[in-house]
This record gives structure tokens, C-alpha cells and sequence, in this order.
């Protein structure tokens, strides 16, 4: 049994524990500094291959020391965006496979440096967006014999918006700022080029539906370097209700608190509740010449919440944990041939939606589940005995 350090017990860390522990082939080390957060979800599960530990991972030498001592084969970081990089040096030093949920360009940069020449392997950016979205796209351009336009659109939305901004705080608010704070890798007449971010505001209609997108940082990961000089324009956007992004052009631009972000995160999570009843939208659009003629190819999925191990997760927990669990099975359970820095379209989308893990992002789900789970009071329970 695969020893797997899970540093984070929040959203996406709880839920990484528990379906990796429940698949009885690794034994999870679910570390947290807060007090009591991981023994929480320990206690709430009761699983033997589950165990709490509160652990600084800002503090290297105890990571270190803990990675030592208990036989680490691999550690997944579920922390902000900014404790990545030390994390990744332990796991180098101490010759650790890494997996990270980043959308920062700067830490994944730093990942993949150090990642060089590793005999481990270093797998930045896994989950969502980035993540899932360029694998799904990386499908669709295998079957381009020439390529015009890549286009990469993801959103995580209340089913049931009804405040101004049209929006629940369903995943790390550290992480929305940031994508929404810092320019966008984009690939524009056949260029690499940054663009600013709430910017190239442009309508959607997926169902029936009216959405908006605009740029956002991170999602794109390194699809832009392995297609660049043979696209024309490719970019990822984030997906919303109309009106939001007008709303956070006020906040983060015209009262500037994208320079103070501490203020902008209290207000959010002051104002902005926290939802199990969300949608995840995955939309990638490909154009070029197949077999002679202009076409276009579409991926185009809706996750809703779903039941794991008796308890309701969101979509965003779902999609995210999904994502680099499947990953993660895939370079633990193969044949020790992936190592270094290993890119999200490496993998296929077959490879990970025939994964025991990635088999949550599968075609057909509905609001229904959390809808009469809710109504019966049985949802919200995620740390409850």
C-alpha cells in the first residue's frame, strides 16, 4: 500500500482523502497546521487507511522530517498557491512523486525547474482548470489534421444564483483572486502574447442557458507551449452568469483592491456564501481542417454534485479531486516510465475517464441528488460523524 501525503484538509483535500483512501491501495496522510482540521475529517470517516496529522508544510524541515519518518511515496498539495514551490523542493530532495492543484504560472515554472532531471515525477496543475480542460481539449486537437483556434471555457456556479455578483464562493477564494488579478497566457494571431485578465468579455449559450466568459489567469497551463506555433489563436476564459464580471471590474479595478487583496478576500467571504448545490461547466471548442475541410469539434459537460462515501460533494470538489486523483492513480499504478515534469495533455481522455477516479466527470448527472438531499436536511455533512 502506496504511502500518499495529502497536505490541506479543506474542500479539495478532504475529498482527495477520502476516495484515495477508500480505494484500500494507498494509506493517506491527510496533514493540516489548523487544529483539529484533519482529525475532523478522519473522525468523520473512520477509515483505517486514513490518518491525521497536524503539520506546518511552511515549515521544512518538520515536512521533511514527517516525510522521512512515515515512508512517503508521494505527496499531492492541496495548500495555496503559494506554498507550493517548498513543497516540491522537499519532494525532489527526498525523491517524492508531486502533485499540485495550481493555476499560478510563476510556481509552475518553478515545479517544472525543479522537476528537471528528477526520476520522480512532477505533476503541476492538476484538477479542473488547469487540468481536466486540457486534457479534454488535447483530444479534440488529435483529430485536426491542421489547427485555427483552440478556445478553453470553465465555470463552478451556483445553481441558484440570486446575489448581485451572481456567484458562490465554491473553491479557494485565494485562487479566484489570483485568476482574476494576474495576466493570461493566450495565444493571439499565431503569438504568445499576455492579455489582461476580466477582459475579452464574450457571450455563451450552452442548454438553453445565457453565460458570459473573459480571461482569466492560469487555466490555459502548457497547452500554449506544446500547440503554440501550430494554432492560430488559443485562450481560456472563465465561465459566469451575465453581469459578474462588470461587478468585479468595480472591485478589483475600480476600487483597486486587486493591489489589496487581503481586503478583497475578507469581503468576499464576508458576502459571498459557500454552496454544495453548484454546476461545473467544461466547454473546449476546436477549430481547423479535417480531411480537406473547415470544421469544428466541441467538448461540452456539466458535473453536478454526486454521493462519495455516503456524503454529498459539490461539483467543484468533485471535478477538482477527480482530476488529480485519476492522475495521480495513473503514474503510482503504471509502469515508472513518467517522470520529470510531466504536462496535463500528456494524459489522454480516455486514459483518465476509464480511471476509477476520473470516472466522476462521466456524461449525464443532475441537480436532482443535491436537490433532495438538501430538501431532506442531509447535506452539509462532510466532517460529521
Amino acid at each position: 500500500m502506496k504511502q500518499i501525503l495529502v497536505l490541506g484538509a479543506g474542500k479539495i483535500g478532504a475529498l482527495i482523502s477520502v476516495l484515495l483512501s477508500d480505494s484500500n491501495d494507498y494509506h493517506v496522510h491527510l496533514a493540516d497546521s489548523a487544529s483539529g482540521a484533519a482529525s475532523a475529517v478522519v473522525n468523520a470517516h473512520g477509515n483505517a487507511n486514513l490518518t491525521a496529522y497536524e503539520l506546518d508544510a511552511s515549515d521544512k524541515d518538520a515536512l521533511t522530517t514527517h516525510v522521512k519518518s512515515h515512508g512517503i511515496d508521494a505527496v499531492i498539495s492541496g495548500l495555496p498557491y503559494f506554498c507550493n514551490v517548498q513543497v516540491a523542493e522537499v519532494a525532489r530532495e527526498q525523491k517524492l512523486h508531486y502533485f499540485d492543484l495550481t493555476e499560478d504560472v510563476a510556481v509552475t515554472q518553478a515545479v517544472r525547474n525543479l522537476a528537471d532531471g528528477a526520476t520522480t515525477a512532477f505533476v503541476p496543475q492538476c484538477g479542473l482548470a488547469p487540468g481536466f480542460i486540457s486534457i479534454a481539449a488535447n483530444e479534440l486537437i488529435k483529430h485536426f489534421d491542421d489547427l485555427r483556434s483552440v478556445r478553453l471555457r470553465v465555470g463552478a456556479l451556483p445553481q441558484h444564483p440570486n446575489n448581485v455578483l451572481k456567484y458562490s464562493l465554491t473553491w479557494s477564494t485565494d485562487g479566484v483572486i489570483n485568476e482574476y488579478g494576474n495576466l493570461c497566457q493566450s495565444i493571439v494571431d499565431g503569438k504568445a502574447s499576455d492579455v489582461l485578465p476580466l477582459e475579452g468579455l464574450e457571450a455563451i449559450e450552452i442548454d438553453g442557458t445565457k453565460y458570459e466568459a473573459f480571461n482569466t489567469s492560469g487555466g490555459l497551463g502548457s497547452l500554449a507551449e506544446t500547440y503554440g506555433e501550430k494554432v492560430k489563436t488559443m485562450d481560456y476564459k472563465t465561465i459566469r452568469y451575465p453581469g459578474h464580471c462588470e461587478q468585479m471590474r468595480l472591485l478589483m479595478n475600480g476600487l483597486n483592491l486587486n493591489h489589496d487583496r487581503k481586503t478583497l478576500k475578507r469581503i468576499l467571504e464576508n458576502s459571498v456564501p459557500q454552496t454544495l448545490q453548484d454546476v461545473v461547466i467544461v466547454y473546449a471548442a476546436v477549430t481547423g481542417t479535417q480531411d480537406g475541410e473547415f470544421r469544428e469539434e466541441n467538448y461540452v459537460n456539466k458535473v453536478y454534485p454526486q454521493m462519495v462515501a455516503g456524503r454529498l460533494w459539490s461539483a467543484i470538489q468533485i471535478t477538482t479531486t477527480a482530476g488529480i486523483c485519476s492522475v495521480m492513480d495513473i503514474v503510482l499504478q503504471g509502469d515508472n516510465t513518467r517522470r520529470g515534469f510531466i504536462a496535463q495533455e500528456e494524459f489522454g481522455l480516455q486514459e483518465i475517464l476509464q480511471n476509477r477516479f476520473g470516472k466522476y466527470y462521466a456524461h449525464g448527472g443532475s441537480s436532482q441528488t443535491s436537490a433532495e438531499l438538501v430538501a431532506r436536511g442531509e447535506a452539509g455533512n462532510q466532517r460529521a460523524s
